[in-house]
């Protein structure tokens, strides 16, 4: 034994002296050797524990397996899942197409001055409400005041040498029947009493126009609506029917303009041809796109005279009131179009559709509560309710909640009867929605 060398005290573990910065110990192999078995020990209970969890796993879904085919549930079997299922609801239904367009307002007015000259004042509040006749603009008036009065004084003088060339005319004309004046001279007067007539009405003209032109000076809102920002101010040269001084805009009632696809415009032909459509009129349902549902109500007052050629759509116009003015000219809107009259259906909860590939399917409640597959086609969305088209009666009972604890046809459930979606109204509207 080398008693020269540092002595390794006999109770101090491995791990804290190995490679231990402050030890004069050195890592040998052997304690090296020792670590990686503790480490690699390690490793395989943690691949041990996934093996076990994944067996049992396994396990769970042959006990589940064994439970479906031997009907009764034994010692150590799962018992079935409880499901939530309804049966299938039987409602008339009104179809509605789905849109989208764009608010406008009825009347839009680009206001422009008839008149040029300084703006000398904005006499309205932007953004406010104004009325038919308000006052929005002054231009400075000065200049068309004194044109006014000289268009006043001109027709004054006009009408003052009417009446001597008419006395004139008159005198003429006695003697002429005396025999005192020529026929010439008597022609003279009666042409210029004629011109000096003429004249009068010039004036008279001349001061309707400058009476305009004053009365110009004050530009106010033709429409009842909502005033956009000045876009001129004081102190600004306005140029006669060239200045854009500000934008009018009627909000109640509004527009909305939207445009319906080639196959929904035949069809709708159709159905108006059956009798089954009416041609005009039909009602629209709006709604923003914060708000929930179509709370707003409308008309369909035009349909354009052609299809567009470069998009396939027609466009369409619906007339909606807007008595709380939160239709705004410009905003997005989503819009649904009456498509027919009510027709029976049948509904189903959104949430018991499933989807495999391209076919929709439910799990329906068969013999011995055993979940049963149907293929099915979707129609028209009702809030949280489907229009069911094809694939199933109105005697099914279909599974609503915990659909996700179905693993396969067959697995038995424990079925808990429950109402289908929410309680639908007594003539329940529906949108166009169809997969």
């Amino acid at each position: 034994m080398d008693m020269d060398g540092p002595q390794r005290p006999v109770d101090q573990p491995l791990a804290s002296r190995a490679g231990d910065p402050g030890s004069d110990y050195p890592v040998h192999g052997n304690e090296s050797t020792a670590r990686g078995t503790i480490f690699g020990g390690r490793r395989r209970l943690v691949r041990a524990g996934a093996v076990l969890g994944s067996v049992a796993l396994v396990a769970g879904a042959l006990v589940a397996y064994g439970s479906s085919n031997g009907g009764a549930t034994g010692p150590g079997q799962m018992p079935p899942p409880e499901v939530s299922v309804s049966t299938v609801l039987t409602q008339n239904v009104q179809p509605w197409d789905e849109f989208t367009g764009r608010v406008t307002a009825v009347e839009s007015v680009e206001l422009r001055p008839r008149v040029s000259g300084y703006v000398e004042r904005v006499a309205y509040e932007e953004g406010q409400f104004v009325r038919k006749g308000e006052l929005l603009f002054l231009i400075d008036q000065r200049t068309y005041r004194a044109e006014h009065a000289r268009a006043r004084a001109e027709l004054a003088r006009a009408r003052s040498e009417a009446a001597l060339a008419r006395s004139q005319d008159e005198r003429t004309q006695a003697l002429v029947q005396a025999r005192a004046a020529s026929q010439e001279e008597s022609d003279e007067r009666s042409a210029a009493a004629d011109q000096s007539l003429a004249a009068v009405r010039a004036a008279e003209a001349a001061l309707e126009r400058a009476r305009l032109d004053l009365e110009f000076t004050e530009v106010r809102s033709p429409i009842d609506g909502r005033a956009g920002r000045a876009l001129v101010t004081a102190g600004n040269l306005a140029q006669a029917d060239s200045t854009l001084l500000t934008t009018v805009v009627s909000v109640d009632p509004v527009y909305v303009y939207f445009d319906t696809d080639e196959q929904t415009y035949l069809r709708y032909l159709a159905l108006a041809r059956s009798g089954e459509r009416a041609t005009s009129g039909n009602a629209v349902r709006i709604g923003l796109a914060n708000e929930a549902g179509f709370p707003h109500a409308g008309s369909v007052d035009f349909i354009d005279n052609q299809v567009d050629a470069g998009t396939g759509t027609m466009r369409a116009r619906a007339l909606v009131p807007n008595p709380d003015l939160l239709l705004t000219p410009g905003l997005f809107a989503r819009v649904q179009v009456q498509a027919g009259d009510d027709r029976a259906a049948l509904l189903i909860d959104d949430k018991a559709v499933l989807t495999d590939q391209d076919r929709k399917y439910v799990y329906v409640l068969g013999p011995g509560n055993a979940a049963v597959r149907k293929d099915i086609e979707l129609g028209r969305t009702a809030g949280d309710l489907r229009v069911v088209t094809a694939g199933l009666t109105a005697s099914d009972k279909v599974i609503v909640n915990g659909v996700q604890k179905v693993f396969f046809e067959g697995m038995p459930v424990s079925p808990q009867l429950v109402a289908m979606g929410k309680s639908p109204a007594s003539a329940l509207r529906v949108a166009a929605g169809t997969n």
